[in-house]
């Protein structure tokens, strides 16, 4: 099984919080799943994740507060 690092995760779950309003264990995600993703950077699995299970973002008008959506 993927090990996942604790700053991903925690930068995944910022990310998820700020575009679908659910972190991972909101989502139901577990290791195996978390270690799909765990390749390419946090903010880009969270889209990516939404995107696959087509969850609806909160973000669609105005970012999140505290949220860095720049590139």
């Amino acid at each position: 099984m993927t090990r996942i690092d604790g700053e991903w995760l925690d930068a995944f779950d910022e990310a998820m919080l700020g575009f679908f309003a659910i972190d991972h264990a909101d989502a139901g995600m577990d290791e195996f799943l978390l270690g799909c993703y765990a390749g390419i950077p946090a903010r880009e699995a969270a889209l990516a994740f939404g995107e696959d299970y087509d969850l609806n973002r909160v973000d669609t008008f105005w970012p999140s507060p505290g949220l860095n959506v720049s590139s």
